[in-house]
């Protein structure tokens, strides 16, 4: 397990000045974070362990291992970010956690701990949407206005949302099957490029071909703004195949070939999809020149961010996207989302919200998939 802080901290021995502050934690999934920021958007301390090597072996997240590593590591974390920002759990106005969506063993642990540390130092605990995480975290680092239009792409999850405020959020469109990030993992297994799935196809891909293989480009022109990768998917296992049948083998050059065609196949789902959700935010939000932000795991990979912002400058948006630090899963999103709910309602106090393992940003959306008892699919 590694200690991996953020890029972005607070001068040793420096003071905040600007209140409130609130400390943020994170443990929907597979890291385990915290962080606290002030109201003037300065991150005072960021710490994230990675749990990579805790789940490797298996190709993917194992929830029971999950949470059993946020149990051990938390607290510890929580201390040491205190620490860094030369702070006590007294000094912070709020304490924000992840309630969901996400794996329930990991959002219980991170929920009750904070609410635990927010009673005893007699702070509100404000319960924290990690889709809005997500969604807000440019404007701890760009200090964007609203409204502007956001592609959140992760493992998880893959949306199209027009964002008009905090809490203010219309779902243009979603996935109907399979997150991008899934689809990455779900490639990378097939390939055998080990996990965490997303940088290893974006590695592969840099030395293939991506004219050799012709995969499809799943609802690519339809009417809405849905995606769906699932179709692709299997492309990519019928490529695989055939390759073994031909070659008796996969090559590395298949490989790689496989790689390059797949991620230029979701770069052209998510840029025709990003036209259409363009047209329909312009026509409510005005003309003139605004945001699109692309946030989330996945807005990491560097080729697909291209794709995405040569893309909105063609349609006259102006590109905006978090450091690559804080587009993965951290505590610091969760503390910005916290502080951005605490300053529009100083009186905030979600002590009887309970983690949740579907939370959708959109409430009135109509769920696609998934209207059990855990509510509908975000």
């Amino acid at each position: 397990m590694s200690d991996r802080p953020a890029v972005i901290l607070q001068a040793a021995n420096t003071k905040p000045t600007v209140r409130p502050f609130v400390l943020g934690i994170e443990t929907s999934c597979d890291e385990t974070a915290a962080a606290i920021v002030s109201a003037d958007g300065q991150i005072l301390a960021h710490r994230v362990l990675s749990q990579i090597d805790d789940h490797a072996e298996y190709g993917g997240v194992v929830p029971e291992i999950a949470a059993r590593q946020h149990i051990s590591n938390l607290d510890g974390l929580i201390l040491k970010v205190l620490k860094d920002s030369q702070m006590t759990v007294a000094d912070v106005d709020a304490v924000a956690a992840t309630t969901g969506p996400g794996l329930v063993g990991g959002l219980m642990v991170g929920v009750m701990t904070a609410k635990a540390a927010a009673r005893a130092a007699g702070k509100p605990f404000i319960a924290v949407n990690h889709l809005e995480g997500h969604a807000l975290t440019v404007r701890l680092s760009d200090d964007i206005s609203f409204p502007y239009l956001l592609l959140l792409v992760s493992g998880g999850h893959c949306q199209l949302l027009a964002v008009y405020g905090v809490g203010q959020y219309r779902r243009l469109g979603t996935t109907i099957d399979d997150a991008v990030g899934e689809a990455f993992d779900k490639t990378a297994k097939l390939m055998g490029l080990g996990y965490p799935g997303g940088p290893a196809v974006e590695k592969a891909a840099l030395e293939g071909n991506p004219l050799r293989f012709k995969f499809p480009r799943p609802l690519m022109n339809k009417p809405g703004c849905n995606f769906s990768f699932s179709g692709l998917k299997t492309a990519v296992l019928r490529a695989a195949e055939a390759c073994v049948e031909a070659r008796g083998a996969l090559y590395s050059d298949d490989r790689a070939d496989i790689c390059a065609a797949f991620q230029h196949a979701v770069a052209d789902c998510l840029t025709n999809r990003l036209t259409r959700a363009a047209a329909l935010f312009r026509e409510k939000a005005g003309g003139g020149e605004l945001p699109f932000v692309v946030a989330g795991g996945v807005a990491a990979n560097q080729f697909l961010r291209a794709r995405l912002q040569q893309t909105c400058e063609e349609l006259g948006f102006v590109f905006c996207a978090p450091p690559l630090a804080l587009c993965t899963d951290n505590g610091a999103m969760i503390a910005w989302a916290g502080m951005e709910r605490f300053l529009a309602d100083p009186t905030i106090d979600d002590r009887d919200v309970s983690p949740r393992p579907r939370w959708p940003l959109d409430q009135s959306a109509e769920p696609l998939v998934g209207r059990g008892k855990k509510g509908p699919k975000s």
